[in-house]
């Protein structure tokens, strides 16, 4: 991070407006432009490191609505991913935090946490999941982990009837692997039936965002590696992604972690300009979803935007209109439909007032459309507006 790139800040404010956490605290501190100018001192050394600047720094939903909104173009996510990095080996983590990085980093790890949740959440009395919670998140809300990882219970190619019009890769991601397995079968369900062939690497992992979220770059650069050499050779149409947060790691931060050259960026940039999310891959290829014309339900919905759906694809109106093309459905558009719910990651847990106040809102909001299904692509806002 140059001071050149953060003197580009003209202080004018804009991000404020755009900035979950800022709109709802009221706090200059907590502003991505009070984040710029307390990194830029820290650099000058004029700001010496501390526990308390680590928390203002992670007081942060990383969803990138700042960059997004920056006429001087500054890329504050990437800015505020490397001073993370900076504060956490200075002051270290949380054991909770250190715990989920241990699991993260490498896949059998993961696959051996995500059994033993499962088995807790089986042995556990009803009466103490109603009453503890995970950060915001009432334990009885929690998803019910899957009995079997989804890569595991599935063919790494995966044909459709007769000759694929096509071929796709899908990276499934955590999520879906271990916890929502539904929105796999689903995913898979659809692209079969538009007359695509589903490559599902059996060797991709995590896709690492939350390790750097929290600085571990260092045990987040295997995972990533692994993910690059699984994906790049595969020739395949898109690379689809179920979670826009996912996403967001293979379109922009694989190549910008591979900037120095060699093959492993031009991998990432294959990679990356073949990135889409389901969604948009849909309305793009609409006319292949033939519908029943037996089926005569009907049904409403109101629709959650994600912020890297928002931030990094842009694809939070095609989301729309693709709800809106669909036979049957009735949409109804919440007033604050692309606002953040708090979720952020690992937000609602580290910071569980604030995102409980967020999705609160969300909630609230959702209800007076009277929508019959609340539709959203992002497991972390799932588990949150659950």
């Amino acid at each position: 991070m140059t001071q050149k790139t953060l003197q580009n800040c003209g202080k004018c404010g804009i991000c404020l407006n755009a900035c979950p956490v800022y709109k709802l605290l009221k706090e200059e501190q907590a502003s991505p432009r009070a984040k710029l100018q307390l990194i830029k001192a820290h650099d000058l050394h004029t700001l010496a490191s501390s526990p308390f600047l680590k928390d203002l720094i992670h007081k942060c939903l990383m969803c990138g609505s700042c960059s997004a909104a920056c006429p001087s173009g500054i890329d504050h996510y990437s800015k505020f991913m490397e001073m993370r990095q900076k504060m956490v080996e200075a002051h270290g983590e949380t054991p909770a935090i250190k715990s989920l990085i241990y699991l993260l980093a490498r896949e059998y790890r993961t696959r051996f946490g995500a059994g033993l949740a499962r088995t807790g959440q089986k042995l556990m009395p009803t009466g103490l999941a109603e009453k503890f919670k995970l950060g915001n998140i009432p334990l009885k809300n929690f998803p019910e982990f899957n009995a079997v990882p989804f890569r595991k219970a599935h063919d790494d190619i995966i044909s459709p009837k007769g000759k694929p019009l096509g071929r796709v890769i899908y990276f499934t991601g955590c999520a879906t692997n271990y916890l929502y397995g539904d929105t796999g079968a689903a995913t898979i369900g659809i692209l079969k039936h538009m007359g695509y062939e589903v490559v599902i690497p059996k060797d991709q992992t995590c896709c690492s965002i939350p390790l750097l979220f929290h600085g571990a770059k260092k045990q987040a650069m295997k995972n990533i590696r692994t993910n690059v050499k699984a994906l790049a050779d595969i020739e395949a149409e898109a690379v689809l992604v179920d979670c826009s947060t996912c996403g967001e790691a293979l379109k922009n931060e694989y190549p910008r972690l591979f900037e120095a050259g060699g093959k492993h960026l031009s991998d990432a940039r294959n990679i990356s300009s073949r990135v889409t999310d389901i969604l948009s891959f849909m309305d793009l290829h609409f006319d292949l979803l033939e519908f029943d014309p037996a089926v005569t339900e009907k049904i409403s919905v109101t629709y959650h935007a994600p912020c890297h759906t928002r931030n990094t694809f842009q694809s939070h109106f095609i989301a729309e209109k693709l709800l809106q093309r669909l036979p049957g459905v009735t949409y109804h558009r919440a007033p604050d439909f692309d606002q953040c719910c708090g979720g952020g990651g690992t937000f609602f847990y580290e910071y569980p007032e604030v995102s409980k106040k967020m999705v609160d809102k969300k909630i609230e909001s959702a209800k007076a459309m009277q929508a019959t299904h609340w539709i959203t692509d992002c497991p972390v806002c799932r588990m949150n507006l659950a």
